[in-house]
């Protein structure tokens, strides 16, 4: 006899879970975003997100380079000047951003 699945009984995949753990924090989304147009450097990054600390650019930058989702290029024709660009494992995000975005789009009400 079966009996009716609980929220106990769901297991949610480990996976799926460490995904939100890392594409859930807040600008991360938005970095990702902004990269999927192309390189930028890091001024460039933190003009086009709109109340982001440079902290925590740094600290969410450094989190995607350590999943390889984005990389920091040096500029060989410009000493000390670097720029972020998104790996073939950030670029594979493109369909998934934009699925969220029309998403959000259809169900989240504007915010004023």
């Amino acid at each position: 006899m079966a009996t009716a699945n609980t929220v106990q009984d769901k297991v949610i995949c480990p996976k799926f879970e460490q995904t939100f753990a890392i594409l859930g924090k807040k600008w991360t989304g938005l970095i990702i975003d902004v990269l999927l147009d192309g390189p930028r450097r890091f001024k460039d990054l933190s003009q086009s997100i709109s109340g982001v600390s440079d902290r925590v650019l740094v600290e969410r930058l450094k989190e995607l380079e350590k999943e390889d989702i984005v990389t920091r290029d040096l500029d060989d024709s410009c000493e000390m000047k670097s720029g972020y660009c998104l790996t073939e494992k950030g670029k594979s995000l493109k369909n998934v951003m934009t699925e969220i975005q029309e998403w959000a789009d259809q169900w989240i009400c504007e915010i004023d």
